[in-house]
Protein backbone atom coordinates (compact mmCIF):
# COMPACT_ATOMS: atom_id res chain seq x y z
CA UNK A 1 0.00 0.00 0.00
CA UNK A 2 1.59 3.25 -1.12
CA UNK A 3 -0.49 5.56 1.13
CA UNK A 4 -2.48 5.21 4.34
CA UNK A 5 -4.32 8.52 3.93
CA UNK A 6 -8.10 8.39 3.63
CA UNK A 7 -9.91 10.81 1.33
CA UNK A 8 -13.65 10.80 0.62
CA UNK A 9 -14.13 14.02 -1.35
CA UNK A 10 -11.74 16.71 -2.55
CA UNK A 11 -13.95 19.36 -0.95
CA UNK A 12 -13.76 17.57 2.39
CA UNK A 13 -9.98 17.33 2.17
CA UNK A 14 -9.81 21.06 1.42
CA UNK A 15 -11.63 21.80 4.68
CA UNK A 16 -9.59 19.28 6.64
CA UNK A 17 -6.09 19.97 5.33
CA UNK A 18 -5.83 21.61 1.90
CA UNK A 19 -6.29 25.15 3.21
CA UNK A 20 -3.48 24.61 5.73
CA UNK A 21 -1.19 22.95 3.18
CA UNK A 22 -1.42 26.14 1.14
CA UNK A 23 -0.17 28.14 4.13
CA UNK A 24 2.75 25.78 4.59
CA UNK A 25 3.72 25.70 0.91
CA UNK A 26 5.52 29.10 0.69
CA UNK A 27 7.92 28.55 3.62
CA UNK A 28 8.56 25.02 2.40
CA UNK A 29 9.39 26.28 -1.10
CA UNK A 30 11.81 28.79 0.40
CA UNK A 31 13.42 26.05 2.51
CA UNK A 32 13.74 23.81 -0.56
CA UNK A 33 15.60 26.59 -2.41
CA UNK A 34 13.55 26.59 -5.61
CA UNK A 35 14.96 28.84 -8.37
CA UNK A 36 14.01 29.96 -11.88
CA UNK A 37 14.19 27.58 -14.82
CA UNK A 38 13.96 24.34 -12.85
CA UNK A 39 12.12 21.11 -13.61
CA UNK A 40 10.33 20.09 -10.43
CA UNK A 41 8.52 16.92 -9.35
CA UNK A 42 5.77 17.27 -6.74
CA UNK A 43 5.33 13.87 -5.06
CA UNK A 44 1.89 13.50 -3.50
CA UNK A 45 0.35 16.67 -4.88
CA UNK A 46 -3.09 16.31 -3.29
CA UNK A 47 -5.36 19.04 -4.60
CA UNK A 48 -2.35 21.12 -5.65
CA UNK A 49 -1.32 23.19 -2.63
CA UNK A 50 2.39 22.98 -3.46
CA UNK A 51 1.95 22.48 -7.20
CA UNK A 52 0.19 25.78 -7.75
CA UNK A 53 2.34 27.70 -5.27
CA UNK A 54 5.55 26.85 -7.11
CA UNK A 55 4.96 29.11 -10.18
CA UNK A 56 4.19 31.98 -7.83
CA UNK A 57 7.56 31.60 -6.12
CA UNK A 58 9.81 31.28 -9.19
CA UNK A 59 9.74 31.13 -12.98
CA UNK A 60 9.61 27.34 -13.07
CA UNK A 61 10.29 25.65 -16.43
CA UNK A 62 8.24 22.54 -15.74
CA UNK A 63 6.23 21.02 -12.89
CA UNK A 64 5.19 17.37 -12.86
CA UNK A 65 2.76 16.51 -10.08
CA UNK A 66 1.77 12.98 -9.08
CA UNK A 67 -0.59 11.48 -6.54
CA UNK A 68 -1.80 7.95 -5.85
CA UNK A 69 -5.39 9.04 -5.22
CA UNK A 70 -7.56 9.46 -8.33
CA UNK A 71 -9.75 11.86 -6.32
CA UNK A 72 -6.79 14.19 -5.83
CA UNK A 73 -5.51 13.83 -9.40
CA UNK A 74 -8.91 14.68 -10.84
CA UNK A 75 -9.34 17.74 -8.63
CA UNK A 76 -5.81 19.06 -9.20
CA UNK A 77 -6.20 18.59 -12.96
CA UNK A 78 -9.53 20.42 -12.86
CA UNK A 79 -7.88 23.40 -11.17
CA UNK A 80 -4.87 23.55 -13.45
CA UNK A 81 -4.62 26.31 -16.06
CA UNK A 82 -0.81 26.43 -16.39
CA UNK A 83 0.68 24.66 -19.42
CA UNK A 84 3.92 24.12 -17.53
CA UNK A 85 2.12 21.85 -15.06
CA UNK A 86 1.26 18.22 -15.81
CA UNK A 87 -0.63 16.05 -13.32
CA UNK A 88 -0.93 12.26 -13.31
CA UNK A 89 -1.62 9.30 -11.07
CA UNK A 90 1.49 7.48 -9.88
CA UNK A 91 3.03 5.64 -6.94
CA UNK A 92 5.59 7.54 -4.84
CA UNK A 93 7.43 4.24 -4.28
CA UNK A 94 7.67 3.45 -8.02
CA UNK A 95 7.97 6.76 -9.84
CA UNK A 96 7.42 6.36 -13.61
CA UNK A 97 10.29 8.66 -14.60
CA UNK A 98 13.82 8.18 -15.89
CA UNK A 99 16.87 8.66 -13.69
CA UNK A 100 18.10 12.27 -13.31
CA UNK A 101 14.91 13.63 -14.88
CA UNK A 102 14.30 16.57 -12.50
CA UNK A 103 16.21 19.37 -10.78
CA UNK A 104 14.22 18.96 -7.57
CA UNK A 105 11.76 16.47 -6.10
CA UNK A 106 9.54 17.89 -3.39
CA UNK A 107 6.97 16.26 -1.14
CA UNK A 108 4.69 18.28 1.13
CA UNK A 109 2.83 16.47 3.93
CA UNK A 110 3.01 13.05 2.29
CA UNK A 111 5.85 10.85 3.57
CA UNK A 112 4.21 10.17 6.95
CA UNK A 113 1.33 8.50 5.07
CA UNK A 114 3.64 6.26 3.01
CA UNK A 115 4.34 3.00 4.89
CA UNK A 116 7.50 2.44 2.83
CA UNK A 117 8.65 6.04 3.17
CA UNK A 118 12.34 5.16 2.76
CA UNK A 119 11.53 3.69 -0.66
CA UNK A 120 9.76 6.93 -1.62
CA UNK A 121 12.84 8.94 -0.61
CA UNK A 122 15.04 6.60 -2.64
CA UNK A 123 12.79 7.08 -5.68
CA UNK A 124 12.88 10.86 -5.31
CA UNK A 125 16.68 10.71 -5.18
CA UNK A 126 16.78 8.48 -8.27
CA UNK A 127 14.80 10.85 -10.49
CA UNK A 128 16.76 13.98 -9.47
CA UNK A 129 19.97 14.88 -11.30
CA UNK A 130 23.33 15.05 -9.51
CA UNK A 131 23.53 18.38 -7.72
CA UNK A 132 19.75 18.59 -7.52
CA UNK A 133 17.70 18.60 -4.31
CA UNK A 134 15.21 16.33 -2.59
CA UNK A 135 13.06 17.99 0.08
CA UNK A 136 10.06 16.93 2.15
CA UNK A 137 7.94 18.08 5.06
CA UNK A 138 5.64 16.19 7.44
CA UNK A 139 3.51 17.31 10.37
CA UNK A 140 4.82 16.82 13.91
CA UNK A 141 1.69 15.05 15.13
CA UNK A 142 3.00 14.31 18.62
CA UNK A 143 4.22 17.73 19.71
CA UNK A 144 3.27 20.16 16.98
CA UNK A 145 -0.42 19.64 16.25
CA UNK A 146 -2.33 20.69 19.40
CA UNK A 147 -5.67 20.90 17.58
CA UNK A 148 -5.60 17.27 16.48
CA UNK A 149 -4.01 16.15 19.76
CA UNK A 150 -6.95 17.83 21.52
CA UNK A 151 -9.30 15.63 19.49
CA UNK A 152 -7.37 12.42 20.11
CA UNK A 153 -6.77 13.10 23.79
CA UNK A 154 -10.53 13.65 24.15
CA UNK A 155 -11.41 10.45 22.29
CA UNK A 156 -8.72 8.10 23.63
CA UNK A 157 -10.40 7.53 27.05
CA UNK A 158 -13.62 6.46 25.31
CA UNK A 159 -12.41 3.13 23.94
CA UNK A 160 -9.34 1.10 23.05
CA UNK A 161 -9.68 1.76 19.32
CA UNK A 162 -9.33 5.50 19.89
CA UNK A 163 -6.33 4.95 22.14
CA UNK A 164 -4.66 2.84 19.45
CA UNK A 165 -5.45 5.49 16.86
CA UNK A 166 -3.74 8.13 19.00
CA UNK A 167 -0.62 5.99 19.32
CA UNK A 168 -0.47 5.41 15.57
CA UNK A 169 -1.26 9.02 14.68
CA UNK A 170 1.43 10.45 16.93
CA UNK A 171 4.20 8.16 15.66
CA UNK A 172 3.67 7.82 11.94
CA UNK A 173 6.78 7.48 9.75
CA UNK A 174 9.24 10.39 9.64
CA UNK A 175 7.68 12.26 12.59
CA UNK A 176 10.24 11.73 15.32
CA UNK A 177 12.93 14.41 15.69
CA UNK A 178 15.81 13.61 13.35
CA UNK A 179 14.03 10.63 11.77
CA UNK A 180 13.61 12.15 8.33
CA UNK A 181 17.18 13.48 8.38
CA UNK A 182 18.49 9.99 9.16
CA UNK A 183 16.38 8.54 6.34
CA UNK A 184 17.72 11.10 3.85
CA UNK A 185 21.30 10.28 4.84
CA UNK A 186 20.61 6.53 4.66
CA UNK A 187 19.38 6.94 1.08
CA UNK A 188 22.64 8.61 0.06
CA UNK A 189 21.68 12.29 0.09
CA UNK A 190 24.37 14.81 1.03
CA UNK A 191 24.42 18.11 2.94
CA UNK A 192 21.20 17.11 4.68
CA UNK A 193 19.49 19.87 6.68
CA UNK A 194 16.44 19.67 8.93
CA UNK A 195 14.20 22.48 10.19
CA UNK A 196 10.77 23.06 11.68
CA UNK A 197 8.08 25.31 10.22
CA UNK A 198 5.10 26.85 11.99
CA UNK A 199 1.76 28.06 10.69
CA UNK A 200 -1.56 28.76 12.39
CA UNK A 201 -4.81 26.95 11.69
CA UNK A 202 -7.65 29.46 12.19
CA UNK A 203 -11.22 28.15 12.51
CA UNK A 204 -14.45 30.14 12.47
CA UNK A 205 -16.41 27.76 14.70
CA UNK A 206 -16.62 24.22 16.03
CA UNK A 207 -18.38 23.12 12.85
CA UNK A 208 -15.56 24.58 10.77
CA UNK A 209 -13.09 22.55 12.86
CA UNK A 210 -15.03 19.32 13.32
CA UNK A 211 -17.12 19.14 10.15
CA UNK A 212 -14.66 17.43 7.78
CA UNK A 213 -13.57 14.94 10.46
CA UNK A 214 -17.20 14.19 11.32
CA UNK A 215 -17.78 13.56 7.61
CA UNK A 216 -15.12 10.84 7.61
CA UNK A 217 -12.14 12.67 6.13
CA UNK A 218 -8.59 11.75 7.13
CA UNK A 219 -7.32 9.15 9.63
CA UNK A 220 -9.37 10.45 12.56
CA UNK A 221 -12.41 10.69 10.31
CA UNK A 222 -12.26 6.95 9.60
CA UNK A 223 -12.61 6.24 13.32
CA UNK A 224 -15.33 8.83 13.91
CA UNK A 225 -17.25 7.68 10.84
CA UNK A 226 -17.46 4.18 12.31
CA UNK A 227 -19.15 5.31 15.52
CA UNK A 228 -22.91 4.97 15.88
CA UNK A 229 -25.66 6.07 18.22
CA UNK A 230 -24.62 7.00 21.75
CA UNK A 231 -20.91 6.45 21.04
CA UNK A 232 -20.99 8.97 18.20
CA UNK A 233 -22.96 11.48 20.27
CA UNK A 234 -20.44 11.13 23.10
CA UNK A 235 -17.50 11.64 20.74
CA UNK A 236 -19.07 14.77 19.26
CA UNK A 237 -19.80 16.13 22.74
CA UNK A 238 -16.34 15.58 24.26
CA UNK A 239 -14.56 17.13 21.28
CA UNK A 240 -16.94 20.09 21.27
CA UNK A 241 -16.31 20.60 24.98
CA UNK A 242 -12.54 20.57 24.40
CA UNK A 243 -12.81 23.00 21.48
CA UNK A 244 -15.02 25.45 23.36
CA UNK A 245 -13.03 25.10 26.62
CA UNK A 246 -15.80 26.64 28.68
CA UNK A 247 -16.34 29.58 26.34
CA UNK A 248 -19.05 30.17 23.70
CA UNK A 249 -18.52 28.56 20.32
CA UNK A 250 -16.62 30.76 17.89
CA UNK A 251 -13.19 31.32 16.34
CA UNK A 252 -10.20 29.37 17.59
CA UNK A 253 -6.59 29.35 16.40
CA UNK A 254 -4.13 26.48 16.76
CA UNK A 255 -0.44 26.39 15.91
CA UNK A 256 0.75 23.62 13.58
CA UNK A 257 4.40 22.60 13.28
CA UNK A 258 5.98 20.57 10.47
CA UNK A 259 9.36 18.94 10.22
CA UNK A 260 11.18 19.76 6.97
CA UNK A 261 14.27 18.13 5.49
CA UNK A 262 16.34 18.64 2.36
CA UNK A 263 19.38 16.96 0.86
CA UNK A 264 21.48 17.15 -2.29
CA UNK A 265 21.94 14.34 -4.78
CA UNK A 266 25.70 13.63 -5.02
Amino acid sequence: MTSSFNVQKASGYERLMGRWSRRLAPPFIEFAGVTDGERILDVGCGTGSLTFALPQAANIAEITAIDYSPVFVEEAARRNSDQRISIRQADACALPFADDRFDRALSLLVLHFVPESAKAIAEMRRVVRPGGVVAAAVWDHLGGMPGMRMVLDSLAPLDEAAARLRGHYCFQPMMRPGEMREAFIAEGLADVAEASMLIRMDYDSFDDFWGPIAAGEGPIGIYVGGLEGARRATADAVVRSAYEAGQPDGPRSFVAVAWACRGQVP
